[in-house]
């Protein structure tokens, strides 16, 4: 069986299994925990458009999950599924930055590319940030001014609290010769902010509003 899961899938199942998990927890009545087991399933299997049978049986075994331990082993089964973020050369990512001289892409040697459902990192030097991601069947590259804040908050792209920044691009407007800035806060740290993701909508909603698409 070929890798079929996304990581925002991967993710947003690891998060239904720590519900069932807690329910497990917090109740010993059966037909709570039936109840509860049967929506967890169903959450799971509701991400994906299409599964083939042996797919379907592979996400249901979130059924069987009643321990840490069970968790532990489905994750594990689950992640030889994962579709891998590639690993794009240093001349690849930088045609996706034609306007940046001196580009710097840092090691991602060490980074779980199957936890990715975007590559990003910072250039404190330039007070920049750099994204990127398939956005309708293609790779985009984006970068902007960022500026890291004091404080924690919402993150645009994974939606949970985090330590964040302000990320500006500053392009042209709708009439000739006037330019437009676009601002969100998003995470400073875009390894945690993959770990986060549960579903890819965001983030190309907002990869589209940055770039006026």
């Amino acid at each position: 069986m070929d890798a079929f899961i996304r990581s925002d899938q991967y993710h947003f199942i690891q998060n239904e299994t720590q519900n069932l998990l807690n329910g497990h927890r917090t109740t010993t009545d059966s037909s709570v925990t039936q109840a509860l087991t049967s929506l967890s399933s169903e959450k799971a299997l509701d991400v994906f458009d299409t599964l083939t049978k042996e797919q379907s049986a592979l996400i249901r075994q979130i059924e069987h999950v009643q321990e840490e331990t069970d968790a532990i082993f489905y994750f594990s089964r689950l992640k030889h599924y994962v579709i891998p973020f590639p690993k794009l050369t240093d001349a690849e990512i930088q045609l996706l930055f034609p306007k940046v001289k001196k580009l710097q892409v840092p090691e991602f040697d060490e980074s779980d590319w199957s936890e990715m459902s975007y590559m990003g990192w910072n250039d404190p030097a330039a007070n920049r940030k750099y994204l990127i991601t398939k956005v309708e069947g293609r790779y985009t590259g984006l970068y902007g001014h960022f500026l890291p804040s004091r404080q924690n908050n919402i993150c645009t792209i994974c939606h949970e609290q985090e330590q964040v920044g302000l990320f500006t691009v500053t392009g042209p407007g709708n009439d000739s010769g006037e330019s437009v800035s676009r601002g969100n806060y998003i995470c400073y740290d875009s390894r945690k902010c993959n770990e986060n993701i549960k579903s890819r909508k965001p983030l190309e909603t907002f990869i589209r509003r940055m770039m006026n698409q």
